[in-house]
């Protein structure tokens, strides 16, 4: 299907509708593809595109494909041009308390700059550059300096391990590396080099040539040949660049995210449709006024939540924004807030399970600081519970700030499920309604809607512009993982619910993927690393309830008799195990607790039946054992609980 752009109007004047009479999604789902072309069309196009949508190789989408972009002129450059050079882009906050204010002059200088010192180490149009950054300004120079030319890249948070960045770099065949020597992270200097270190020896990455290498913390590293300083390429980098455009399908980058067959799945995203409906939600779902508004999003760049909605939204719609390299509880628990009452916040964006953990301690903290600047609260990465709502709304909106509630994905690209502030009657922990130009339905596993209040499977029935356009080099998983289930309609893996009123509730997660702190973590993959330790024989991973993140991770393991006779205790061996998941993995897989046991509960075709595990993980009664090759191993698990051995 070939869709031509229609005469392109103002994306403003769209949203002025919005306010004035609410009808901006009815007009939008009555002609999606007019729609999205008018949102494409706040961009600026070095080629204007004449064709919308092409979804004649389904589920292999084209959007806006004979137009030609650049991302980081979009992100930069237009806004000098317009005379907003001198608007605030970044304020950046260290945790040590080191700050740096980028205007958008300045950072587009700095990409600039940044592009040609790519350029030098040999990076061109369709290579791919991996980022293992902290979250510092440099991380979004370099992520919108690959952008800039015409490379790919691949953003690895910083929290993951050796073995997690090895296996991205080799499945992506980058052939740079970007890092910094480490970053500051409660209270004291953390490394990254050495883990680079570690990905690539051996020749295990023979495509990487180079490592550009930032000086963050000021920590000895070890060099190489390979090494090169990040603050050497730049001052012998030119100072202009011209940015050109590339295909609107060009890939913009690949991010990994955890799948249920234990190797994570490279999500990849173009060009055109992505930073089209990036731009178009954040302005739109935070009712964003680029002129006034200090907009704050929580997340780390290595997220999809820190690419759409740090990296690339705010910066498409020129506007301000603070980035902070550390926790929240460093020097103090009160720092978020200070940040806050210091840059005069108006929008912020974060994950429940932070809300959650500000709850546990009081509304004393924020209330010794000045939070009236806030006017919109975002909510991201997990169904936000009700109590949580209401003390967000409360405490740090002083009930004056509405709370958008959003569901995506990495998938997904943008936002597709939130109230509209000042639009949208919010109701705690639901999600509520669809985006402008977003078809949502909730199935059956035969395919068919269900009615008011019954759970079923949320699928995205019409293709979308910043939905992902494959996984890297895996055509057949793509087709397989989000097309099988319901023949020409994206299933999400999570479930849903409509209540009474039509307004959707999201359920979790209906695979073998948790959602810990709102990461993305595949049971496959903890299990398989639990399994590489020399102790382990077997284990089954689960993920339990947690009042702060939302979902912890629970494992079971079985033990290899001939290799503990000097293990020690169970909870001794449980913490050797958590800290080895942590090293495998990284420390959000960190189990919550392992539990040594003798046998796993399977059925009679070897399935383990993680529902009874997950039954004890979460203290509830044990459920029907009645398939089970042998009833006795659950009374023997929960007898072991009850005698205490977990960590």
């Amino acid at each position: 299907m070939l869709t031509v752009f229609p005469k392109l109007g103002s994306a403003f004047t769209v949203i002025m509708q919005v306010r004035q009479n609410g009808a901006m999604s009815q007009s939008a789902n009555q002609d999606r593809l007019t729609f999205w072309a008018n949102e494409a069309a706040n961009l600026h196009w070095h080629k204007s595109p004449t064709k919308t949508l092409d979804w004649s190789a389904a589920p292999f989408a084209k959007w806006f494909d004979d137009g030609k972009i650049n991302a980081s002129f979009n992100c930069l450059d237009r806004h000098v041009n317009a005379g907003l050079g001198d608007r605030i882009a970044l304020y950046f906050e260290g945790e040590p308390g080191d700050t740096a204010t980028y205007t958008y002059r300045e950072l587009t200088a700095a990409v600039k700059r940044a592009a040609n010192a790519l350029v030098a180490l040999g990076i061109g149009e369709g290579d791919r550059v991996a980022i293992y950054m902290p979250h510092i300004a440099e991380a979004i120079i370099a992520m919108q300096a690959v952008a800039r030319i015409g490379a790919i890249h691949s953003v690895v948070f910083g929290g993951f391990s050796a073995e997690s960045l090895r296996s991205r770099i080799q499945d992506a065949g980058a052939k740079l590396v970007i890092t910094a020597d480490g970053g500051f992270r409660k209270g004291k200097a953390t490394a990254l080099k050495p883990a680079v270190d570690e990905a690539l020896a051996d020749n295990h990455c023979p495509t990487v040539e180079h490592v550009l290498v930032v000086r963050r913390t000021s920590q000895p590293v070890d060099t190489h040949p390979r090494d090169v300083e990040w603050a050497d390429a730049m001052a012998a980098a030119e100072a202009e660049h011209v940015a050109h455009g590339f295909d609107a399908e060009n890939p913009l980058f690949i991010l990994y995210t955890s799948g249920t067959t234990g190797k994570p799945k490279g999500i990849l995203h173009t060009t055109g449709g992505y930073l089209a409906q990036v731009a178009s939600s954040h302005r739109t779902v935070f009712d964003l006024k680029p002129e006034s508004d200090v907009y704050w999003c929580t997340a780390d760049v290595g997220w999809i939540t820190g690419h759409s909605y740090v990296a690339y939204g705010p910066l498409a719609n020129g506007a301000s924004q603070v980035i902070y390299e550390g926790t929240p509880d460093t020097p103090d628990h009160g720092r978020w807030w200070q940040i806050i009452e210091k840059y005069r916040v108006s929008i912020l964006y974060t994950a429940p399970t932070a809300i959650r953990s500000f709850m546990k301690l009081g509304r004393a903290i924020p209330d010794g600081y000045d939070l009236t600047s806030l006017r919109v609260l975002g909510s991201v990465g997990e169904p936000i519970n009700p109590e949580a709502h209401n003390w967000y709304g409360s405490v740090i909106g002083g009930e004056r700030a509405p709370i958008v509630d959003t569901w995506w994905q990495t998938e997904t690209g943008a936002i597709m499920i939130s109230p509209l502030p000042f639009i949208t009657k919010t109701k705690a922990g639901s999600a509520q309604t669809p985006m402008p130009g977003i078809s949502i339905a909730i199935l059956d596993e035969a395919g068919n809607e269900v009615g008011r209040e019954q759970a079923g499977l949320l699928v995205i029935t019409e293709p979308w512009p910043s939905m992902l356009r494959g996984i890297w080099g895996d055509p057949v998983r793509f087709r397989d993982t989000y097309w099988s289930q319901f023949d020409g309609k994206y299933f999400a893996g999570d479930g849903a619910k409509y209540d009474k009123d039509g307004d959707i509730w999201l359920l979790g997660r209906v695979d073998d993927v948790m959602n810990v702190s709102g990461h993305r973590l595949s049971t496959a993959e903890i299990e398989s690393a639990l399994v590489s330790h020399r102790w382990v024989a077997e284990a089954a991973v689960v993920g339990a309830a947690d009042e702060t993140t939302g979902q912890a991770v629970v494992a079971f393991v079985i033990l290899r008799q001939d290799e503990i006779h000097d293990a020690g205790a169970d909870h001794e061996i449980s913490k050797i195990l958590r800290d080895h998941v942590a090293h495998e993995i990284g420390p959000i897989a960190k189990p919550r607790q392992i539990m040594v046991v003798s046998e796993l509960p399977k059925t009679r075709s070897g399935k383990i039946m993680r529902r009874l595990l997950r039954d004890v993980a979460e203290s509830r009664p044990i459920g029907d054992v009645t398939t089970l090759a042998d009833s006795s191993v659950m009374g023997a698990i929960g007898e072991k609980l009850a005698g205490g051995a977990t960590d």
